[in-house]
């Protein structure tokens, strides 16, 4: 598996993966910039996004959301470059990502097993994807990432 980086190094590349994440998490507006685009890829074909928005360098918080096509794609070498990107690339101390409560599956597991298991915390506010769907609202701070023990011999 090789990984790419969009941002504004490579603005063509950033535009196409975040065009794919969009459609790939149903998102019918699509996604405002600016953003930062991580792409994952198994030979010549892309499996996966993360796409990195909402970015306040002041309470250094940044958000991000991600899809993938193929189940292979989340290793400790991908989490490792998803998560070294806003603590260590840009500083900032804590990262968010939000979800339906409908949204149960990542990599063929329970995505809200995956999170709780990977350090996050979670906030579910009622209907705020509508009258009929509560989203939930995840926060990893740096410290629990760095303590999560995901990602020993890459530190």
């Amino acid at each position: 598996m090789n990984i790419i980086w969009g941002g504004d190094r490579n603005p063509d590349i950033n535009l196409a993966l975040g065009n794919w994440c969009a459609t790939h998490i149903g998102l019918p507006r699509g996604l405002e910039e600016p953003y930062t685009t991580m792409g994952v890829f198994d030979g010549d074909t892309l499996i996966a996004v993360i796409l990195y928005n909402n970015y306040n360098p002041e309470a250094q918080v940044i958000e991000f959301h991600g899809a993938s096509t193929d189940r292979r794609w989340l290793n400790r070498k991908t989490l490792w470059a998803m998560f070294s990107y806003p603590f260590n690339g840009i500083g900032c101390q804590m990262v968010v990502t939000r979800n339906s409560e409908r949204n149960t599956m990542w990599n063929g597991r329970g995505l809200h097993r995956l999170l709780k298991a990977y350090g996050f915390n979670s906030y579910r506010i009622p209907r705020l994807l509508g009258r009929d769907e509560d989203e939930i609202i995840w926060t990893l701070t740096e410290e629990d990432w760095r303590a999560n023990g995901f990602h020993k011999g890459n530190a």
